[in-house]
């Protein structure tokens, strides 16, 4: 299936809106389940939340790599800059790899240190890792310089959105919304 030449496809509009809604759920969970004083009880239900939710979050972008692979975005309008072009290539490409590696990342910290993921758990999927402190340091380091990267990204990302839907009017915020195409 080729994509429509206006927008993208319904189900590349609902694995980016379900993947998008997913993600700026768990941000704020993961910064506020590491505050210091949180009962433990909010703590505990935050975790489990974002452990889940990023086990979750990366198998909808293997699910979205295959689809995008198969169904290529339409192009952009001839009326985009190459620059604007440039600029959407990598933030997209950003995006992409940074969905693929702090699910990869918090997976890494979560196990090496013996922590469960309860969803993971239930499937009677073990951890593939060695226990491992020093493992599960590095691993959770990087996820919090690849999360903060992500926020950076998102904002970019949300900033051009706005950009496209509210000031500039030019249809390119109506090849992702609405979900149901």
């Amino acid at each position: 299936m080729k994509p429509t030449p206006s927008g993208y496809r319904p189900p590349a509009r609902w694995l980016h809106w379900l993947t998008a809604l997913l993600v700026l759920l768990m941000i704020p969970a993961g910064l506020i389940m590491v505050r210091e004083g949180l009962p433990r009880p909010v703590q505990d239900t935050l975790f489990l939340f974002h452990k889940n939710a990023g086990v979750i979050v990366f198998l909808l972008m293997v699910v979205r790599l295959i689809y995008r692979w198969r169904n290529p975005p339409p192009p952009l309008p001839a009326s985009v800059p190459d620059w604007q072009r440039l600029a959407a290539r990598l933030s997209h490409g950003a995006l992409y790899l940074l969905a693929i590696l702090l699910p990869i990342t918090g997976y890494v910290r979560v196990r090496a240190d013996r922590y469960p993921i309860e969803g993971l758990d239930a499937l009677g999927i073990g951890t593939m890792l060695p226990k491992s402190e020093a493992l599960a340091g590095a691993a959770s380091e990087l996820h919090e310089t690849l999360a903060f990267l992500l926020i950076a990204v998102l904002l970019v990302h949300l900033a051009a959105a706005i950009q496209h839907a509210v000031v500039k009017r030019d249809g390119i915020w109506a090849r992702m919304w609405p979900p149901t195409g």
